[in-house]
């Protein structure tokens, strides 16, 4: 999985009990400010085969353009924008015929990938990936804490490996391998 927004547009003020309660702070205000941009999902079978789709059998990975984001009325991170124009994004197309976030959410949650300790999901420095995710699967702010964070994360995605996280605990290059062969 992995996510576009509108970048980091705030930072809290205050008193904080540590840098993490911070950098959830900081997600926390950015996510329920901001709109998801984007959406890439990957499914893979066990031995990491994509599936394969059509009468030619091509391999295929998904991408959602959301329509709730308007450049013209939204709050943004400028060199978030501006890459994601570079890269080719069109914010009038998609305002105009991107997905609806809560028929996303209706199909996405009736399709058996959330909620289902058998998905494993695996990604990469994917807080706000899952805060945006969780954003729009809830239809309501983030939790007040982290440990609220992670009592819905563990409802939603009961299974998932953040790779950024696990490398943190690698010396060497036999362990990224030995990540990358436990995750598959």
């Amino acid at each position: 999985m992995d996510t576009e927004f509108p970048g980091i547009v705030c930072r809290p003020v205050g008193a904080f009990h540590s840098l993490t309660d911070y950098n959830y702070a900081t997600l926390k205000a950015n996510v329920n400010m901001l709109h998801l941009i984007q959406l890439g999902l990957t499914f893979s079978g066990p031995r990491g085969e994509l599936p394969a789709l059509g009468d030619d059998r091509r391999r295929c990975v998904w991408q959602f353009n959301f329509c709730e984001f308007d450049d013209a009325r939204d709050i943004f991170a400028s060199d978030s924008i501006e890459l994601l124009r570079r890269s080719g994004l069109d914010f009038r197309h998609n305002a105009e015929c991107g997905v609806n976030a809560r028929r996303f959410t209706e199909l996405l949650m009736s399709s058996g990938v959330v909620l289902n300790d058998s998905v494993y999901w695996v990604t990469f420095h994917a807080g706000y990936d899952f805060g945006y995710l969780l954003k729009i699967l809830t239809c309501n702010s983030l939790p007040d804490t982290q440990v609220g964070f992670f009592k819905l994360m563990k409802i939603y995605f009961p299974t998932f490996y953040d790779i950024n996280h696990l490398m943190k605990f690698c010396n060497s290059l036999q362990c990224s391998s030995a990540i990358a062969c436990t995750v598959g």
